[in-house]
């Protein structure tokens, strides 16, 4: 695994930038952010939320049970803001707007899917974007989340004929610059009450994959 990039310590929690295809929690394969945090902190790290592993983003960790217990609650309740970056194929309609919809997630497949009528494991998703620029046939979009589903982002895009580039599972198309498994969606601001003082911290991030240069000229 590469080099993490860590943005922020104390004695109760650790922040730091999760590398597209690295998992977000504990892994078979050890290649993970539980595991790579643990040995540079030399104590147990407990996670809070999480992201695909296709995700490169930030993400918080807990250092102790009760920071663990308290930065739950705060995401659970809403106190916690996550915003995203993505390049769809195609562009909105409107330029900003939010999507609601219900969402199944297939566990033996790992797909999530819109669903039209409630019934079990079915759960209410809810996000809100802007269009920051269109450029031969891709948007790049600014997302936050109102809710944590499984592909969320994906899915409920994907299923208005705008999928994320690169993600072929959802009908993105492929593309040189994003690595197999990973997709143009980078989870660049992450904002949430400290567990112990109460501070708002807030951090942020630019992508690293070169697919998001075609924006910045």
């Amino acid at each position: 695994m590469t080099d993490i990039n860590v943005l922020h310590e104390d004695c109760d929690i650790i922040v730091a930038v999760k590398p597209a295809g690295t998992e977000s929690q504990a892994s078979h394969s050890g290649n993970d952010m539980l595991a790579v945090l643990g040995q540079r902190t030399g104590t147990e790290i407990y996670p809070v939320h999480r992201l695909d592993r296709g995700t490169e983003g930030i993400m918080v960790y807990a250092k102790t049970k009760a920071a663990a217990a308290a930065l739950s609650e705060a995401f659970a309740s809403g106190e916690s803001t996550k915003t995203y970056l993505a390049i769809l194929c195609g562009a909105p309609e409107e330029a900003e707007g939010e999507l609601t919809d219900l969402l199944f997630h297939d566990r033996t497949k790992n797909k999530s899917y819109v669903v039209a009528k409630k019934r079990a494991g079915v759960k209410r998703a809810s996000l809100s974007y802007s269009t920051l620029e269109v450029r031969d046939g891709l948007a790049l979009v600014r997302v936050e989340l109102h809710t944590g589903r499984t592909h969320q982002i994906r899915v409920q895009f994907a299923s208005r004929r705008l999928p994320l580039l690169g993600d072929v599972r959802y009908g993105g198309a492929s593309s040189p610059e994003i690595a197999k498994g990973s997709f143009a969606l980078a989870a660049v601001e992450l904002a949430f009450p400290h567990p112990r003082t109460g501070e708002l911290m807030r951090f942020e991030i630019s992508p690293s994959c070169r697919c998001f240069d075609k924006f910045k000229a």
